[in-house]
């Protein structure tokens, strides 16, 4: 094994961390007989020669060897090896335009080009692992093949014929998800591949069998589901909670060509057979994991251990995908995965819950009381899983707004939630209550004010309270007049500042004053900011404020003069005193404080109407917010739509995090004499299904909070342009 290893000049290559010369260890370390070399070989192969999907010329090395290893039967863990090796050949640059590759990338698609092209030369040893001893390499040989074998005719007639014969459920729902790739990749078979899946589907099959076909057909033929799919599915579920499968039992042998009462027949016989632990292999014993593989696969096992059918999770998750806009019925799913007496499937329901409100418009009131119910149950991770789905959701948790409360008033250890690095923060649950502007959250927020050290986050809680947390303005004064002036002091007063700041408490200008005259110089234009915004939220009841207000004034360009302009224009309304400050902001350098100066102007109204030519120039500027802002602002001091609104739309197609900003605006202002294009951008979003700030591979905390604002701001401009709310 290994000939001609040491003949590579390994030191001339370089992976992610540097010189490849410990490569050859690290091939060498996946043949070890001990377990934990095999992990740190592994890691190091996936960390370094492999580093998040990246192809090096020192990977491309490796493929011969690896061949060799997948092969040998001696090996242990090859099933992880053919992974590897499904993942170094298998980057698809079809979507990728080589015109905008720059040079370093060019030759990283080379080395993925000619990866593929080595690993398809050898994907022939994978249609005969797929009768190997070893039930990991068969698990792993059918996706493989479905990847990278350059014939895909012959890998889908291959796992209709391996179906019948092999004994792992596990490796027999692989197979199916395999001609699910066949079909994806090459568009000609799926209507073969359909309709293998359909029959496999079928009524007498093994109900884990059948969800797998349905979770493929989802994926590459939708329209070949069956009508009444979720009915079918959520009785496929009640059937997989009824029989206890384990991981790694043997799997009765049925295939599409099996008659219903043959099949049923065997299926009963399995239960069995699965109950009393028959066919399972022995487990290897590992050391504790000190690898990110290690790591992963120690959760993985946790996640499993125990399980009815631990692989339902991933098979309803390839469903979801598959049945994409189809929230109607994804919502059906989810409502009865959410009364499964399994826990962890209402785990495994809540974080698809969260992952279908993220990314789709819906109606979720049922689904959402049903998270709510979770908060009640008994096992910890259950109850907090459901608060961060909450957490999440603002508005849109006002189903479970009894629920939260009551998780609340029963659990004060879970209020603040301390972390080993970081300030502490507030718990899930407090936090979704106080997104509702629930007044049931105020003791929670009253006591964490009291707490040494202030949670990061209980500010923008207030925020969302609004008047209701208005019992809680003294304990933020006096907590800000503790505040100690230092290089700490943005983290300590800028919570209760925020918190100050929405609830217009005048009442402690003379707490705010100490802060903005005795700002330290770390993060000093931080909290300056924060406490002039506090005096401008304030009004005339800060006038005690104006002649340190006037002071900043003299400091010209920069984001504390433009800040403090615009608080004394909110507490004085004195225009002339502001409007050189700001105007001369509009020439400052840095992007954020000519934007603290538009805005600002956009805020005096008509009042700076002199400065419009100024703003009409910034609509071509290369900074799109900027031109946003500008727009804007020239609407607001011109009192005219028709310069403004070409900028507006534009922004609103190039990004779609704009839209929020620009729809605010339209609401504000009304649709009339800003143009039927307006009108029709709007109804357009309105009518969208899928969130517009909705990514895929990720996403942000506000999310679905920003949407909601978004469909918000749409409906509200609508409706002052026609006198009646939108259709959709």
């Amino acid at each position: 094994m290994f000939a001609g290893i040491d003949e590579v000049d390994w030191a001339s290559m370089e992976h992610a961390y540097g010189p490849a010369d410990d490569v050859p260890e690290m091939l060498r370390g996946l043949a070890s007989a001990d377990p934990a070399e095999r992990e740190t070989a592994l890691d190091g192969m996936y960390g370094a020669v492999h580093h998040q999907g990246d192809v090096y010329a020192c990977t491309l090395a490796c493929i011969p060897f690896l061949f060799e290893l997948v092969v040998d039967p001696g090996i242990q863990d090859r099933g992880s090896i053919v992974e590897l090796l499904t993942s170094i050949g298998g980057i698809d640059l079809d979507g990728d335009d080589e015109d905008e590759f720059d040079e370093e990338e060019i030759e990283g698609a080379a080395n993925y080009a000619m990866a593929a092209t080595a690993v398809a030369a050898g994907a022939g040893v994978f249609c005969e692992l797929m009768a190997d001893e070893d039930p990991g390499v068969r698990l792993s040989a059918p996706l493989a093949l479905a990847t990278l074998h350059s014939h895909p005719v012959r890998v889908l007639a291959l796992l209709q014929e391996r179906l019948p014969v092999e004994p792992s459920d596990e490796v027999r729902l692989a197979l199916v998800e395999a001609a699910g790739r066949v079909a994806l990749r090459h568009r000609g078979l799926a209507g073969q591949a359909a309709a293998w899946l359909v029959r496999l589907a079928g009524e007498g099959f093994p109900p884990g069998l059948r969800l797998a076909a349905l979770a493929q057909l989802a994926r590459c033929a939708p329209d070949a589901l069956p009508g009444d799919v979720v009915r079918v599915v959520t009785g496929l579920l009640r059937q997989l909670r009824s029989v206890p499968v384990r991981r790694g039992a043997a799997a009765p042998s049925v295939d599409a060509q099996t008659g219903p009462a043959e099949a049923v027949a065997t299926v009963d016989g399995y239960a069995d057979a699965a109950g009393s632990g028959a066919g399972e292999p022995p487990v290897e014993e590992r050391a504790a994991p000190v690898t990110l593989v290690g790591q992963l696969r120690a959760l993985s096992d946790e996640e499993t251990s125990g399980r009815t059918a631990p692989w339902t999770a991933d098979l309803l998750r390839t469903l979801h995908v598959g049945l994409d806009d189809r929230v109607a019925e994804r919502t059906a799913l989810l409502t009865d995965q959410l009364r499964s007496p399994d826990h962890r499937q209402r785990i495994d329901a809540l974080r698809m819950s969260s992952g279908l409100i993220r990314a789709w418009r819906g109606s979720y009131e049922e689904l959402v009381r049903l998270v709510g119910e979770q908060l009640a149950t008994p096992e910890p991770r259950l109850a907090e899983a459901a608060a961060h789905v909450l957490e999440e959701l603002f508005g849109l948790a006002a189903p479970a707004a009894d629920a939260l409360a009551a998780r609340v008033a029963a659990d004060p250890g879970a209020w603040v939630q301390e972390w080993p690095s970081g300030p502490p923060a507030l718990g899930s649950a407090v936090k979704a209550l106080a997104r509702l502007g629930d007044a049931r959250a105020v003791p929670a927020l009253a006591a964490a004010l009291e707490r040494p050290e202030v949670p990061h986050d209980v500010g923008f809680a207030i925020d969302c309270l609004g008047a209701a947390a208005a019992p809680l303005a003294e304990a933020l004064r006096r907590r800000l007049g503790e505040v100690r002036l230092d290089e700490r002091a943005y983290d300590r007063a800028g919570p209760l500042l925020v918190g100050l700041t929405a609830l217009r408490a005048h009442e402690a200008v003379p707490e705010v004053l100490r802060v903005l005259r005795g700002t330290p110089e770390y993060r000093g234009e931080w909290l300056r900011t924060a406490a002039l915004r506090a005096l401008g939220s304030f009004g005339p009841a800060a006038h005690s404020a104006v002649p340190e207000l006037r002071t900043l004034l003299r400091r010209p360009g920069s984001t504390s003069a433009a800040e403090a302009a615009e608080a004394l224009w909110a507490v004085g309304g004195d225009a002339d005193a502001v409007l050189p400050v700001l105007i001369e902001g509009l020439q400052a350098e840095r992007t954020h404080e000519r934007r603290s100066a538009v805005n600002a102007l956009g805020r005096l109204g008509t009042r700076a109407a002199v400065t419009a030519p100024r703003l009409r120039a910034l609509l071509g500027h290369e900074e799109l917010w900027l031109r946003v802002d500008a727009a804007i602002a020239l609407w607001d001091v011109s009192g005219r739509a028709d310069e403004s609104v070409p900028v507006l739309l534009a922004a609103w197609e190039k990004n779609r995090h704009a839209r929020v900003r620009v729809a605010e605006c339209l609401a504000q202002k009304g649709v009339a004499g800003a143009g039927s294009d307006v009108a029709r951008v709007l109804r357009d979003e309105l009518a969208s299904v899928r969130r517009h700030n909705a990514m895929d591979g990720g996403f942000g905390s506000h999310d679905t909070y920003e949407d909601e604002k978004l469909l918000a701001f749409c409906r509200q401009a609508l409706l002052g342009d026609t006198g009646k709310g939108p259709t959709t």
